[in-house]
């Protein structure tokens, strides 16, 4: 079905377009990150010397009988570690497939690995899944290639050919219903992407990716000195935010603490 054939199906109240499949939704938890100077966060110096905490989410979504696993968090071997690399302070405290297990799921059963953009802390455990479809922004998936040697481990069984992979560009809907939609959202990455996922019961639901890192940023309209494309970075906050209302979506930050209350804690599921 289209993505329009699936916003032609609405409930009679609300309008809401009502997924095709069923659809499940599992928040994971895939490590912190303490800040302790949040000032690359803002290129207007609104967080110069201030520390934050963010979280390190991902996320378990299963359609039908398939599952995609949006985003891979810190790199496994923190588990039960932490390690400073300047303001930053990462840890984690279990590693996705453990999560994984405690719902009865198989890493051999995950078809699609969805990577919002390629920074570390969202790609960190990426490799525990070879037999998926890597979903990822076109030019993220350059930039592996050519631009960052740190980090081409953490998606080698794709970028060695041995494992398929898809590149993005624009919006993708993952299973063809528009239940789940890999959103076009460039400017923290060219590549980046956030996530609408569609769930009959709770209604639409936007992961951000890194579109946003606190829930500040996001009302304030904060962009990060290390962005690609300030303006791209915008523009795609401003759709961001109109989906949202438009949908009338659950906004759920991905790095911030406070919204990992807006989701069902782990291991029950948002339907």
């Amino acid at each position: 079905m289209t993505i329009l054939g699936s916003l032609l199906l609405a409930v009679a109240a609300g309008g809401a377009p009502v997924p095709a499949a069923d659809v499940e939704l599992w928040r994971l938890d895939c490590g912190e990150i303490a800040v302790s100077d949040f000032a690359e966060f803002s290129d207007s110096h609104r967080y110069d010397g201030k520390p934050y905490r963010l979280v390190d989410s991902c996320y378990l979504i299963r359609h039908g009988d398939d599952y995609l696993l949006w985003d891979t968090g810190l790199p496994g071997e923190l588990e039960g570690k932490s390690n400073v690399d300047g303001v930053f302070t990462v840890s984690v405290k279990q590693r996705i497939l453990p999560q994984l297990a405690r719902i009865g799921v198989k890493p051999g059963q995950i078809d699609f690995v969805g990577i919002s953009h390629n920074h570390f802390d969202h790609i960190g455990q990426a490799a525990d899944f070879p037999g998926a479809t890597l979903l990822i922004g076109a030019q993220d998936l350059e930039a592996l290639r050519t631009q960052a040697p740190d980090r081409r481990d953490r998606v080698k069984p794709w970028l060695d050919g041995g494992s398929k992979a898809q590149p993005v560009t624009g919006d993708h809907d993952v299973f063809g219903d528009g239940s789940v939609v890999m959103l076009g959202m460039p400017g923290h990455t060219d590549g980046h992407h956030s996530l609408l996922v569609r769930l009959r019961q709770t209604g639409p639901v936007l992961l951000s990716g890194d579109q946003f890192h606190a829930s500040e940023s996001f009302e304030k309209n904060e962009v990060p000195s290390f962005n690609s494309n300030r303006a791209d970075t915008l523009a795609s906050s401003d759709r961001f935010r109109a989906i949202a209302a438009n949908l009338k979506a659950r906004v759920v930050i991905q790095h911030e603490p406070a919204d990992v209350a807006k989701l069902p804690a782990f291991p029950a599921s948002a339907r």
